[in-house]
This record gives C-alpha cells, sequence and structure tokens, in this order.
C-alpha cells in the first residue's frame, strides 16, 4: 500500500520547536521521506510538555514518520552533508533566523544552482524580509500581531490564548499549502522556489472581514466570550448534571427546530426572535431563554433531543470524551503507537485529511536522537 500521495517526495527538515516541525509532520503523514537534521542537543521539543521519564509525550506525534540526523552545522564537515542533502532532497522545510542558512552557506541562492529543483520553505516569525524580519517570533507573539488575542476572551477581562500553539499550527499549515502549491507548478515547469512563510501573516489570514468592518463598516471587532456578535443562538448551555453543550441554531430554519424542541412555538413568531437580525440584537434575551429550559434537563436528555430535531450540537469535550467517543472511533482518528522509552502506546490524532487512493499513514513514532545519523551518512556520503 503507498505510504501516501508524497510517497517519493525527500523533505530535509531543519529548525526546532513547533511551527516548522509540524509542517515535517504532516508532509510525513502524507507519505514523504522526512529527514530531520538536529543539533547535537536534539530538538527542544524532545523535552516539552507533559513528559514521562524526562520524554516528552508531544515527541512521538509531532517527529512520528521522521528520520533524525544529528549534525552540528557550525562544523565544515556537517554542513558539507547538509549541503549534498539539499542538492538531492525534493523539499528542505526551514524555521531559523532568517540570515542564518545564508552564514552557513546553505541558502537557496547558494544550493538551488546544484538542484534547481529544489523547493525551500521558510518558517519564521515576520517573513524574510521587512524591517522586522531578524525579530525573534513565536506563535503566541503571531497570535497577538495577526489580530487574534484582541477577539479572544471576555470584553472585560484582558486577551486570552486557545490553549493550543494556535500560531504556530496555522503557520505549519500555510508551510504544507504553499510546499504543495510550489510542487504543482514544479510539476509543470520543473523548477524550484522559495515559499516564505510568516507566522503573523498565517494568523492575519484567518481574521475573516475584520480589516473591511473596520475600514469601511467602522466596527472594531472585539472580544466578546463564548458568542459572534449579531449570531444567535450559538452559545453554550449548560445541562442540569453540569454537561456544557454548544447549540448553534441561528440559522432560521434551525432555530424554528430549536424552538420546537424547547416545546416554545411562540418564540418562533416573537419579534424579539423572529429574523435573524433580531435574534442577534436580543442575543442575551434568548440565551437565558434557552438557558433555562437547557438546565432542566440531563446532558445526554439534551443531545437526544436536539439530535431529534436536527439542531446542531457538540458536547464541550476533554479528552476522555474524545477517547470514548463513537464518531472518532468509526473515523479511526486516535493512532496509537509503540515508542522507545514509554510503558503504552503514545495517543495522536490520525492523519487528516483521509485520501481514498492514497491514504496517509502514521508509520513509526517520534525516532530517538541521532538514530539515523550513520544510515543517512552512508547512503548520502
Amino acid at each position: 500500500m503507498s505510504a501516501g500521495p508524497l510517497e517519493g517526495i525527500t523533505v530535509i527538515e531543519l529548525g526546532g520547536f513547533i511551527a516548522g516541525p509540524f509542517a515535517g509532520q504532516l508532509l510525513g503523514d502524507y507519505g514523504a521521506r522526512v529527514i530531520k537534521i538536529e543539533p547535537p542537543a536534539g530538538d527542544p521539543m524532545r523535552h516539552w510538555g507533559v513528559q514521562h521519564e524526562g520524554q516528552s509525550l508531544w515527541w512521538p506525534g509531532i517527529a512520528r514518520n521522521k528520520e533524525s540526523v544529528v549534525l552540528d552545522l557550525k562544523n565544515d564537515a556537517d554542513r558539507a552533508l547538509a549541503r549534498t542533502l539539499f542538492t538531492k532532497a525534493d523539499v528542505v522545510l526551514e524555521n531559523f533566523a532568517p540570515g542564518r542558512l545564508a552564514a552557513w552557506g546553505l541558502d537557496y541562492a547558494s544550493v538551488a544552482p546544484d538542484n534547481p529543483a529544489l523547493i525551500m520553505a521558510h518558517v519564521s516569525g515576520f517573513g524574510q524580509d521587512g524591517p522586522r524580519a531578524a525579530d525573534r517570533g513565536f506563535g503566541s507573539v503571531a497570535e497577538a500581531m495577526g489580530g487574534l488575542r484582541a477577539l479572544m476572551g471576555f470584553p472585560d477581562l484582558p486577551p486570552v490564548r486557545a490553549g493550543i500553539s494556535l500560531g504556530d499550527a496555522l503557520a505549519a499549515m500555510f508551510a504544507v499549502i504553499g510546499t504543495l502549491a510550489a510542487l504543482q507548478e514544479r510539476a509543470r515547469t520543473g523548477r524550484g522556489q522559495e515559499v516564505d512563510v510568516a507566522l503573523y501573516e498565517s494568523v492575519f489570514a484567518l481574521t475573516e472581514s475584520l480589516m473591511s468592518d473596520f475600514e469601511i463598516g467602522g466596527v472594531t471587532r472585539a472580544r466578546s466570550g463564548s458568542t459572534l456578535p449579531g449570531v444567535a443562538p450559538s452559545n453554550v448551555y449548560t445541562a442540569r448534571d453540569g454537561v456544557e453543550v454548544l447549540i448553534a441554531a441561528n440559522a432560521d430554519t434551525v432555530y424554528r427546530r430549536l424552538c420546537q424542541a424547547m416545546g416554545r412555538d411562540d418564540l418562533i413568531t416573537d419579534e424579539r426572535f423572529a429574523t435573524h437580525q433580531a435574534r442577534g440584537v436580543n442575543a442575551e434575551e434568548l440565551d437565558a431563554l434557552i438557558s433555562a429550559w437547557a438546565t432542566q434537563l440531563d446532558g445526554e436528555q439534551l443531545e437526544k433531543l436536539l439530535d431529534d430535531y436536527e439542531i446542531p450540537r457538540g458536547r464541550i469535550y476533554t479528552p476522555g470524551d474524545i477517547a470514548d467517543d463513537a464518531q472518532y472511533a468509526a473515523r479511526q482518528m486516535i493512532t496509537r503507537l509503540a515508542a522507545p522509552g514509554f510503558p503504552a502506546p503514545v495517543p495522536m490524532p490520525s492523519v487528516v485529511p483521509k485520501f481514498t487512493a492514497t491514504p496517509g499513514t502514521i508509520r513509526t513514532p517520534g525516532p530517538e536522537l541521532g538514530a539515523h545519523t550513520e544510515s543517512v551518512r552512508a547512503e548520502f556520503s
């Protein structure tokens, strides 16, 4: 069976932390061979987050499907091997500070003459040019400057974090999208190119009509808690037993079905709620009515009733809920992989998206540091 749609593509991954390595993980999921160059101390991700006996539980997932090669790029011989890898690869994926590869003679301009088909994807805080190109940038900074943090949380409290490294993940996904687009262009022309991904721009790209709302509509979007201004009902409601359920019934037809589920047909024609615009204006009153109804039912009762009336809903899931969910199980969305040094298989999200002809695969967990150094040296020296 094919390893995935990118089988036959070789990716050299350099850098550390999250954005670059997550992009490398995705490319590996899709079947690419990913050779990860690590410094002698290893990628810091080996020791980030929750750990088991000094090993990160994050590492087996973010470094899955990769080969670990230890090179000290301050060393002439190791730089020479890296250059050889670059000249034989399809893609180089890096998230060093701009200029670092050039200082080592490994930048695109230096390598491309020997491999004109090479695609080099850069992931950095602020991009490869501009007044802040040399500044260090992390995902949290990108979320702030990309306009996202100003929208997250409640209006009377400071901005909040999403709970995951969202800025890094978005940059990684744009790096993959850009790499795939460049591979498609190369299939037509035979020539590679550079792909320049900035973390803050990756966040900004998802801000919908933020700028047109501001410049043309005269509206500066602000934090609105768990609701979307002007859209109701679409909120989290707590059942009698404490189960939290998100109900999205803002479309007119769905709202009417919700009223029927509540036994409140009178709310269908109530002028406060009869139209989308009216519900947006009177969202607090509507939320109070729905909350009062939801607290009369246990979570399972509430969910069944919503399902009976075909109302979009979703329980606020914890990891335990995810592990027990029938939809996750049917879609095989949790992969458990035996990894060195761990007492049990390590669970991780499976490959997304799903391909019917060339499904992606999770072939190996994150490797031990330098596990493939000698074999790669022998292959490419």
